[in-house]
């Protein structure tokens, strides 16, 4: 995520930016696997606490809490250092996180059998394209027979974020209708992404070999990349709509990653000893303290974009001189943009790292 979100502009390679409407690109995956990742601690971090005794309502209540405060910083995140009312965004990252998170969690606590998470998955990324496909758009018409499906911007997502909160969605210029890519409908598949995630969880959390849970990650991952890349022929692949295939591709993807990762830990031991033990460090440091980085991330780069200065007769902020600047030696565009992109991710590593060291961990 710190790595896509300051990609070192237009000259980083494709796979480092999002698709610009629909498709899918490597950057696509970040933000998904994310909300999958929610999903599968939800099991573990729920299962363990009620074992512990904690009450289901205190579970409820804290999940409340903790969404509540995630939804915040993602305000924060979105508006620092300006916070200027008449544009504030409120969809964000954090927001989509809190929103899944809370829904998904509160419905684990409620009921934890496998097939209603199933069920209420269905109902999510089916209802979805109902909703997009065959729901008129107000002063647009019919999908297909009037307006072109997933148009950019005559569809029902964007118009219902017009409505709801005009002047402060993301995408928001005279050149077009303004949208949003976390708006409020799009939370409905995205509920979905956590669900798979969830699963995956269940999955793991039963009493069966670790060769059994590493094949049925395998599993499901053939099966949700099959039927979203099929389910993209008449519902094409578009994360800034979260479109139903997309979660399902996005998420096979992420169940394939999670599975080799799960296979090279779990099943061959390699995260516990010799060289593939340091090759996990640096994870182990992020994931420590990884809304911590992202929030890091994040004002940093709002601060830095604060900061004006002229340079060569045009004003510039400190980021655009770096990347600029230090890494001219590097010709080729994409790999100085790679090199901006690591070395920005790595400043942000160095105050995790310190939080690290010092054992030292921010929880919600």
């Amino acid at each position: 995520m710190i790595m896509v979100n300051n990609n070192g502009g237009s000259g980083a390679w494709k796979e480092m930016h999002h698709a610009a409407w629909n498709g899918f690109t490597a950057t696509d995956l970040v933000f998904p696997t994310f909300l999958f990742v929610v999903g599968v601690s939800l099991v573990f971090s729920t299962e363990a606490r009620l074992r512990r005794g904690a009450a289901p309502r205190h579970l409820a209540w804290h999940m409340l809490t903790r969404a509540v405060v995630l939804f915040v910083f993602g305000i924060v995140v979105n508006n620092f250092p300006y916070f200027h009312w008449v544009h504030m965004r409120f969809y964000g990252v954090l927001q989509r996180i809190a929103i899944c998170y809370l829904i998904v969690g509160v419905f684990y606590l409620w009921d934890r059998r496998v097939w209603t998470k199933v069920v209420l998955l269905f109902i999510t990324l089916i209802g979805y394209w109902i909703l997009v496909r065959w729901v008129p758009v107000p002063g647009a018409g019919m999908p297909v027979r009037d307006v072109h499906f997933l148009d950019k911007d005559q569809n029902m997502v964007a118009w219902v974020d017009r409505q709801l909160m005009p002047g402060h969605l993301y995408e928001d210029s005279p050149a077009h209708d303004a949208r949003d890519p976390e708006g409020l409908l799009s939370d409905i598949p995205a509920i979905g992404t956590t669900l798979l995630g969830l699963l995956g969880g269940l999955w793991l959390s039963a009493q069966r070999s670790v060769k059994s849970k590493t094949l049925g990650l395998v599993a499901g991952a053939a099966a949700c990349l099959a039927t979203g890349y099929l389910w993209s022929i008449w519902f094409p692949l578009n994360k800034k709509m979260w479109t139903s295939s997309y979660v399902l591709v996005a998420a096979g993807w992420s169940l394939a990653i999670f599975a080799l990762a799960y296979w090279a830990m779990e099943q061959r031991g390699w995260g516990r000893k010799g060289w593939s033990k340091g090759l996990a460090w640096p994870w182990l440091v992020f994931g420590s303290n990884a809304i911590t980085g992202y929030m890091i991330s994040e004002l940093l780069a709002g601060g830095f974009f604060a900061i004006h200065f002229a340079d060569g007769g045009r004003r510039v902020n400190p980021l655009f001189y770096a990347n600029h600047h230090f890494f001219t030696f590097i010709t080729d565009p994409g790999w100085r943009a790679f090199a901006y992109s690591v070395s920005y991710t790595f400043v942000c590593f160095l105050p995790v790292w310190v939080l690290y060291r010092r054992k030292i961990f921010i929880k919600i």
